[in-house]
């Protein structure tokens, strides 16, 4: 197994205005021994991985169990696979999930308060020669008051080129992932949110629709977690159930992370009311890389699915009848009024006696 590397391209204007373009490459092979990840353009290529100590050989990325407080040193190692010397700057910054559901570390400029706060590489440059290699010592320090659970971030090496066509400087950015679990009380923990259904009928009434159910994933405790997803929707009283197909499994979220779902149900029958029941089993990934499945988190919520072209039929059916009624109504109305008019017309008449007769 490979070291397990982020690389990274940042551009900047000429200004130094720094534009993140991360991109996040883990790198593995199976049946091959450990071998370093490898940054290369040109002249200049480098490659980084985890040094061989106590810890461990050929590891995947750096891991830690440190309680407040405490502390804990490593290394990295750096070759360089280009023809001339070349330096490097060195830095640690805190990781987040990218849009993209990958590991994205932030950019230099960006102020890091966990990981990247609290590592710290013995230089903040080094120096290798073609050919050689180079090890950079790093020393975690946690703080004191540092709260239980999970951080990830990274240690990273730079290059800044100047691309004298574009006007700009590249960041060319290796580096490995570490993961820190601080000591204390551990809850990992999700919550489903925002829950919503929406239903899409066809145009024959008798005929089944599709919905779709989104929501977010959110991590509320202090643990990295991932999760399994399974979305059932049904009619009145739990009938007509459909199960939606591979819902996919949300990215490993550090704590205080969310992620939108969006789950396309197909087959389902215009029930007039719609339950939509999203359920997360969360999955807890121990330093063995052991999983444990914890208590899955279930919400239900309600919308209607109704028959739209069967409704404009009602509705125009029931205004037809309406409208019959009415006229029906009003006829009757107006006849009765003829014949009030000519009783009245009669019983005056009858009170003005006959006409006296003219000779």
């Amino acid at each position: 197994m490979q070291p397990s590397v982020t690389r990274w391209k940042t551009t900047t204007a000429a200004r130094l205005r720094t534009t993140a373009l991360s991109l996040l490459a883990v790198v593995a092979a199976v049946g091959v021994g450990a071998g370093p990840a490898l940054a290369a353009d040109g002249n200049v290529a480098w490659t980084v991985r985890t040094a061989s100590n106590g810890y461990g050989e050929a590891r995947s990325s750096y891991s830690y169990n440190v309680n407040p407080g405490g502390a804990v040193e490593d290394a990295m190692v750096v070759a360089n696979r280009g023809p001339a010397p070349l330096t490097l700057s060195v830095y640690a910054a805190d990781g987040f999930t990218t849009d993209a559901g990958q590991l994205d570390l932030l950019t230099r400029d960006k102020k890091s308060i966990a990981i990247g706060a609290w590592v710290k590489p013995n230089a903040g440059s080094v120096v290798i020669q073609p050919g050689k290699t180079a090890q950079v010592p790093f020393k975690v320090s946690v703080p004191g008051n540092a709260t239980p659970g999970d951080y990830v971030g990274g240690i990273l090496t730079t290059l800044t080129q100047a691309d004298q066509a574009e006007g700009i400087n590249v960041d060319r950015r290796l580096g490995i992932r570490i993961k820190l679990r601080v000591g204390g009380e551990l809850k990992p923990n999700l919550a489903i949110e925002n829950l919503h259904v929406t239903y899409t009928g066809p145009t024959n009434p008798f005929s089944k629709g599709g919905a779709t159910i989104t929501y977010k994933v959110h991590n509320v405790g202090n643990a990295a977690l991932s999760g399994k997803q399974a979305v059932t929707v049904s009619g009145p009283f739990g009938l007509l159930r459909v199960r939606a197909e591979d819902v996919a499994a949300p990215p490993e979220l550090l704590p205080g992370e969310s992620w939108d779902v969006r789950v396309p149900v197909h087959g389902v029958a215009p029930a007039i009311s719609l339950a939509a029941t999203a359920t997360v089993t969360p999955l807890l990934t121990d330093a063995s890389g052991s999983t444990t499945s914890l208590k899955p988190i279930q919400v239900t919520a309600h919308g209607w699915a109704l028959p739209w072209t069967l409704v404009l039929v009602l509705v125009v059916l029931i205004a037809v009848l309406v409208g019959a009624y009415l006229y029906r109504r009003r006829n009757r109305a107006q006849s009765k009024a003829r014949e009030d008019a000519r009783v009245r017309d009669a019983v005056e008449q009858a009170l003005r006696g006959p006409e006296p007769q003219t000779s």
